[in-house]
């Protein structure tokens, strides 16, 4: 195994328990959306806003990145600021990373062995998210952007280019 591979794979289980703890220390893995899920307004309105005139307020990542929080379902969009190479270790991911209008960086990880690559992503593409959010001092990652073909977690998706992926 890969030293890259082994760090995946570490970084998947803290997140993996993380996320246990938050789901048993709420009684269970909930039906719906818990209320503590943070969204942002112009997740789901019109053509992304240039520039970063938003605040937390219209940013939930912006938030969460800024109280260091993890574990967190956020629902929000961003512009693809540069697209990087799939991982193919263990559950293949494709990721890329998005400026959220609060001017976030955040890594984007889905998982297309279970839902599909968006193909022909590029630069400047808006994308509309829902998933975990897990901080880190680069901004953050969101992952659990599909649906849960075992029905215990929350389904995620992407929003780009017309077409929700999930």
């Amino acid at each position: 195994m890969t030293r890259r591979a082994r760090w995946t794979t570490v970084v998947v289980v803290v997140a993996l328990v993380a996320l246990a703890v938050i789901v048993i220390g709420r009684g269970g893995i909930p039906g719906t959306l818990p209320a503590a899920v943070a969204t942002s307004p112009s997740a789901t309105a019109g053509p992304a806003a240039s520039g970063s005139e938003g605040g937390s307020a219209d940013d939930p990542v912006r938030a969460l990145f800024d109280e260091h929080r993890s574990g967190v379902e956020v629902q929000g969009t961003g512009v693809v600021s540069r697209i990087l190479a799939d991982d193919l270790d263990g559950s293949r991911h494709q990721k890329f990373i998005l400026t959220t209008p609060g001017g976030v960086s955040i890594l984007i990880a889905h998982n297309i062995d279970i839902a599909p690559r968006l193909d022909g992503l590029s630069k400047g593409d808006r994308v509309d998210f829902l998933g975990d959010y897990e901080w880190s001092d680069k901004g953050g990652t969101v992952h659990w952007t599909h649906h849960d073909p075992s029905g215990q977690h929350q389904s995620g998706w992407l929003r780009w280019n017309g077409h929700t992926f999930s």
